[in-house]
């Protein structure tokens, strides 16, 4: 009887603190619905405040770049634009042209220049383009914080031949630096989206020029592989090419061999096979590193007959390295090993099994060692 309350007390201690907690939860929620209603409510007044000192988007003249730079008079101007469209934009185009630069990498100036490409006439974006270009600033909007969301708008919004021309030329000669940037790296890869292969062309050159560069940084592995998603296939061919040729050192990158995986996985037969047997006579090193495991793993993996021969020769490659027991041990190459134990059959796999052999009493009782004596009893 004793135990019994004991219990139903410890039940209802137990529920108190919950009650107590589920109350503290619902007022920390209160809380923060009272918090967001008071910003939404200075927000409001902020914009009427604006409403109340300009009537017209008329009265703005003169101080465009204060009001852009404002929040909610940001916000004003750009109800303008809607309510107005290239008649409103008009009024105050020769001032946004004036600092038009600082206004795209401006933290609310951005969105008032996203607002004018989307509601202005093609005569009004095309004087923007213009103004972009003949400053050659737009590489470094392009890396702005601010100043990245206004160029891919523009992009976006790009409606002829002379239009995309002003911008590729504009960008050009700023393609590996944005490639390889935080926010650079969103601009070219809006350009492959929406400009198409062909007006992608100075993208592809500079990626093909400088591939280790750009293959080895944390955001340019990333890029490489949309090029290579929206590419002509002559575009795809040189890109591989460049790709194939460095696979060595690719692989071991903690980027690069992404890449290599990337392109391992498209299934081009010659492709593949020249990757293979750029890594031939490395297998064992690659296989204990963290990163090119990975690729070899891959290598062994793919299917199909026309590379039977090759993956035969990674595997003969690793079951005659004096490295044999290290591989064993290895937390990378035994992972490897047990992907060439799957994938073999017949002699390959027996020659493989002997190779390993003299080594296996001292892989019970290791967590590796365990993974492959199981592989090796599934096929005995």
């Amino acid at each position: 009887m004793g135990g019994g309350h004991g219990k139903g007390g410890d039940r209802d201690l137990d529920g108190k603190r919950g009650g107590r907690d589920k109350r503290g939860r619902r007022g920390d929620r209160r809380d923060l619905e009272r918090e967001r209603e008071r910003e939404r409510d200075l927000e409001q007044d902020g914009a009427n405040q604006f409403a109340s000192r300009f009537q017209s988007i008329e009265e703005v003249l003169g101080q465009v770049m204060a009001v852009a730079k404002d929040q909610n008079g940001c916000r004003f101007l750009q109800r303008k634009f809607d309510e107005g469209g290239p008649a409103a934009i008009q009024a105050v185009l020769p001032e946004v042209l004036e600092h038009l630069i600082e206004l795209m990498m401006d933290p609310f100036g951005n969105y008032l220049i996203q607002k004018l490409l989307d509601r202005c006439s093609e005569d009004q974006r095309l004087a923007v383009l213009k103004k972009a270009a003949e400053r050659k600033e737009l590489v470094q909007v392009a890396l702005n914080t601010h100043g990245t969301r206004a160029v891919q708008k523009l992009i976006e919004t790009l409606t002829s031949r002379e239009q995309v021309a002003l911008v590729t030329d504009a960008l050009r000669g700023g393609v590996v630096s944005l490639i390889r940037d935080l926010n650079g790296n969103h601009v070219i890869q809006r350009c492959l989206q929406r400009l198409g292969p062909e007006d992608s062309q100075f993208v592809y050159d500079a990626a093909a020029a400088h591939t280790m560069d750009i293959a080895t940084h944390r955001h340019g592995c990333c890029v490489l592989q949309r090029c290579i998603d929206f590419a002509t296939p002559p575009q795809k061919r040189r890109l591989v090419d460049q790709i194939t040729s460095h696979a060595l050192p690719l692989s071991q990158d903690p980027f690069g061999n992404y890449v290599v995986q990337y392109v391992l996985e498209l299934g081009h037969s010659e492709a593949t096979e020249s990757i293979m047997r750029q890594l031939c006579g490395h297998y064992p090193e690659l296989a204990q590193q963290k990163f090119s495991s990975n690729v070899v793993e891959k290598c062994l993996k793919l299917g199909g007959q026309s590379l039977a021969e090759m993956r035969e020769r990674v595997i003969r490659e690793l079951l005659n390295s004096p490295l044999m027991p290290r591989l064993l041990q290895d937390p990378y190459a035994n992972y490897v090993l047990q992907s060439a134990l799957s994938v073999s059959s017949a002699q390959l796999h027996n020659d493989l099994v002997d190779a390993m052999r003299p080594y296996l009493p001292s892989l019970r009782g290791t967590p590796h060692g365990k993974r492959i004596l199981s592989k090796i009893n599934v096929k005995i």
